[in-house]
C-alpha cells in the first residue's frame, strides 16, 4: 500500500507550472521597473518647485457626471485602472485552485496559511501602536506589492531556484484576494442595493458568455464596464467588480487541449496590468511632500507611520514566517533540496513590500490628499525600501546555493525539453 509523499515548504512544483509562472514573473518584473519609474517620477515632482502642477494634475476631474463617473484622475487610477489589476490577480488565483499546482489542498495550505499570517500579524502591530487613535489604517501594512517584489528579486540576482519565485508569486496572490475581502467588508463607506443588485445583470450576462467561451471584446467590455461602473455606483470599492468578473471566467477548455479562457484572458490582461494600470496609479498616488529631513523625523514618531512601517518590516516576515511553521509543523512538510529556512526567511522578508494595494487602502482608510495619507505615503515607501534591502542582504547571502539550485534545474539530458529535475 502506497502513501501520499508529505508536502513540501518552497516545493519546486510541475514543469508546466514553473514554465507558465516563469512567463508572468518576466511581464511582471519589467511591470516592477516601470512601477518603480512611476513612484520615483511622482516623489520627485511632488517635492519640486513644479508640486502645485503635479496635484492639480491628479485633481483633474473628468468623467460623465449623469453616471456619477466625474472622477479626479487619481480616482480614476484607483479606482478604474486597479479593477484590471485584479481582474488579472482573480484569473491567476482561480487558474491556480483550478488547474495549477494548488488544486491539491496540501500544496495550498503553506503559500495560503503564510499570506493569512502575513495579514493577521501586520494588523494586530498596527492595532497596538495605534490603539485609542487611528486604527482605521489597521489593513495598510497586510499587503504585498508582486510587481515591486519581484523587481527587487530581479535586480538580487537571475539565478533564483522556481521554488522560490513560485511560492512569493502564489503568496502575494492569495493576498491580493484577502486585501480585496478586506476593502469591500472594511471600506464601504455607503452601500446602495439598488446599483449592487443591478450589477449581478451585466456580470451574469458577461459570465453567461465567457462559459460559452465567447471571446468577442465588443460584446465582453461592455458588460465588464456596465458591472464596474453599478459597483462602483454602488459605495463597494469598484476594483472588486475585477475580481467578480475574474471568477466568473472559466478555467478548463470544454473540448480539447491548449489553454483555457483564463489563460487567454491573463495573456491579454496582464501586459495592461504590469506595464499600465499599476505603474500609473503609482504616478497618480506616490507624489507625497517628504518636508526634508524635519518632515522624515515627524513621520518617524507619529503613530499611523510606525505602525505602518512596523507591520510591512516586522509583522509580515513574523506573520509568514510563524504560519509556515506551523503547517510545516502539523503537516511534517519538508523543504526541497539544497533550500533551508533562512530562504523561507528571505522571502518573508522580502513580502514586507507594500506598495500599490497598500497605498489604495491608505487612501480609503484616511482620505486622498489629507495629512495622515501623506504620513501613511511615507511609511508604506519607507517599510517597503527597508524590507527590500533587508531581503536583498538574506537572499544575497544564499547565492551560491541557489545558483547550484538553478544549474540543476537547467539540465536536460535526454533532450525532450523538460528539465530532468522535473521528471524525477
Amino acid at each position: 500500500m502506497t502513501s501520499n509523499p508529505p508536502p513540501r515548504v518552497l516545493g519546486r512544483g510541475s514543469w508546466a507550472e514553473a514554465r507558465r509562472i516563469a512567463d508572468v514573473l518576466r511581464k511582471e518584473t519589467i511591470g516592477g521597473a516601470l512601477l518603480l519609474i512611476g513612484a520615483v517620477v511622482a516623489l520627485v515632482w511632488a517635492n519640486s518647485p513644479w508640486a502645485p502642477r503635479y496635484h492639480a494634475m491628479t485633481a483633474f476631474t473628468v468623467g460623465p457626471h449623469a453616471l456619477h463617473l466625474d472622477l479626479s484622475l487619481a480616482m480614476w487610477a484607483a479606482d478604474g485602472l486597479l479593477a484590471i489589476f485584479f481582474f488579472v490577480a482573480g484569473l491567476e488565483l482561480k487558474r491556480e485552485f483550478v488547474a495549477g499546482d494548488l488544486r491539491d489542498p496540501r500544496r495550498a495550505a503553506v503559500p495560503v496559511a503564510a499570506a493569512v499570517g502575513g495579514v493577521l500579524v501586520p494588523a494586530l502591530l498596527y492595532f497596538v501602536v495605534n490603539r485609542g487613535g487611528a486604527v482605521q489604517g489597521w489593513a495598510v501594512p497586510t499587503a504585498t506589492d508582486i510587481a515591486f517584489a519581484l523587481a527587487v528579486l530581479a535586480v538580487i540576482g537571475r539565478h533564483l531556484p522556481s521554488a522560490l519565485r513560485t511560492f512569493l508569486l502564489t503568496l502575494a496572490v492569495v493576498d491580493d484576494l484577502l486585501a480585496i475581502v478586506i476593502i469591500a467588508v472594511f471600506y464601504t463607506a455607503h452601500l446602495s442595493l439598488l446599483p449592487l443588485l443591478a450589477a449581478a445583470v451585466p456580470l451574469g450576462l458577461f459570465a453567461l458568455l465567457v462559459q460559452r467561451r465567447v471571446r468577442s471584446w465588443w460584446l465582453l467590455l461592455p458588460l465588464a464596464f456596465a458591472t464596474w461602473t453599478l459597483v462602483h455606483a454602488s459605495g463597494v470599492h469598484a476594483t472588486v467588480a475585477g475580481v467578480l468578473l475574474a471568477f466568473a471566467v472559466p478555467v478548463l477548455r470544454s473540448t480539447g487541449p491548449g489553454p483555457g479562457l483564463a489563460e487567454h484572458f491573463e495573456h491579454r490582461f496582464r501586459p495592461i496590468s504590469a506595464g499600465v494600470a499599476v505603474p500609473v496609479f503609482a504616478l497618480m498616488s506616490a507624489g507625497v511632500a517628504v518636508g526634508g529631513l524635519d518632515g522624515l523625523a515627524r513621520a518617524a514618531m507619529d503613530p499611523i507611520a510606525v505602525g505602518i512601517t512596523l507591520g510591512l518590516v516586522a509583522g509580515k516576515p513574523i506573520g509568514i514566517l510563524l504560519a509556515t511553521w506551523l503547517v510545516a509543523r502539523f503537516t511534517r512538510a519538508r523543504l526541497d533540496a539544497g533550500l533551508a529556512w533562512i530562504d523561507v526567511v528571505g522571502l518573508a522578508v522580502l513580502a514586507g513590500i507594500g506598495f500599490t494595494v497598500s497605498l489604495l487602502i491608505g487612501e480609503l482608510a484616511f482620505g486622498v490628499g489629507t495629512d495622515a495619507d501623506g504620513r501613511v505615503k511615507i511609511a508604506v515607501l519607507a517599510g517597503s525600501l527597508i524590507a527590500a534591502a533587508l531581503a536583498t542582504i538574506i537572499l544575497r547571502a544564499r547565492n551560491r546555493a541557489y545558483r547550484q539550485i538553478y544549474e540543476a534545474e537547467q539540465v536536460d539530458r535526454d533532450r525532450d525539453d523538460v528539465p530532468d529535475v522535473y521528471q524525477q
